[in-house]
């Protein structure tokens, strides 16, 4: 059983709606959002969740109040509960929204697909981390220890000369709503190697973060030369500005996932992403 819990992905700050409030003020409240659905609440309490599909039900009765047409109490969870478990919930209930509530079924946070998503992405790191902390000791005789932390953005070096503007954004737009995966970097003497994670490296400080989180691996010999920073070297690779951003042209993710789309809506769903920034 995983041993991450619902508390550390829920969003904590909740938009709910009021029984009071009518079919069409909800509908607005939903069209107006990024949101398919909202918690009903009252003084706090959890009482039940309108989706879009329960309100087209009443869009001949746009007067009708919340309280007169929701179907008292809805399917939710406790922030004790394990990620593994918030995932059968919502595969079994098919739903996109899970309300948390605490011992007094007040709503204390929501976690919905996207945070499970974001879960199993950053958990699936540590199997990457030690691919690459095996390849790097068995090429270079050395040993690592591996660390958790926050790494100074002006400490870090590339090991990539270039990073697309597209996927930049996307970045940007996951940092902005928690995707915090950390980078995979290597201790050096004057700061941090960077391994995985440029985009992200350069979203970070394009948001004006000082610092970024990474998995660092620290050799116990910090002279033994490495083959990234030889390629570094070699294509003047200091600091996260030698990285040059290429405008206009599609990163390989982006032209995959947008191959049927045509390009004008790619660049209004890019807009989109940048405004909510």
């Amino acid at each position: 059983m995983s041993s991450i819990t619902v508390a550390e992905y829920m969003v904590r700050d909740v938009v709910s709606v009021s029984p009071e409030m009518t079919v069409a003020e909800v509908s607005e409240k939903m069209i107006d959002s990024n949101f398919h659905g909202f918690p009903i609440t009252e003084r706090g309490y959890l009482l039940g969740f309108v989706t879009a599909k329960e309100l087209l039900r009443f869009h001949d009765n746009r007067d009708a109040k919340m309280r007169e047409v929701m179907k008292r109490g809805t399917i939710c969870c406790n922030p004790e509960m394990s990620i593994d478990d918030a995932v059968r919930v919502l595969f079994r209930y098919g739903i996109r929204n899970l309300p948390v509530v605490d011992g007094d079924k007040k709503l204390v946070g929501i976690i919905s697909n996207i945070d499970i998503v974001r879960s199993q992405i950053e958990k699936s790191r540590p199997s990457k981390v030690m691919s690459v902390k095996s390849f790097l000791e068995q090429q270079n005789g050395i040993r690592m220890r591996i660390v958790t932390m926050d790494v100074p953005t002006e400490l870090a070096r590339p090991t990539q000369k270039e990073v697309y503007r597209d996927e930049l954004i996307g970045r940007q737009y996951e940092l902005k709503r928690g995707l915090n995966e950390p980078l995979i970097v290597i201790k050096r003497q004057y700061g941090y190697l960077i391994v995985d994670g440029h985009h992200r490296a350069l979203a970070a400080k394009e948001l004006g973060s000082k610092t970024f989180r990474a998995i660092v691996l620290e050799p116990n010999d910090m002279n033994v030369p490495l083959g990234l920073e030889k390629t570094a070297e070699r294509w003047g690779l200091h600091n996260l500005d030698d990285v040059r951003i290429i405008e206009g042209s599609k990163h390989p993710f982006i032209e995959m996932t947008t191959v049927l789309v045509p390009e004008e809506e790619v660049q209004a769903i890019n807009k989109r992403l940048k405004d909510a920034i």
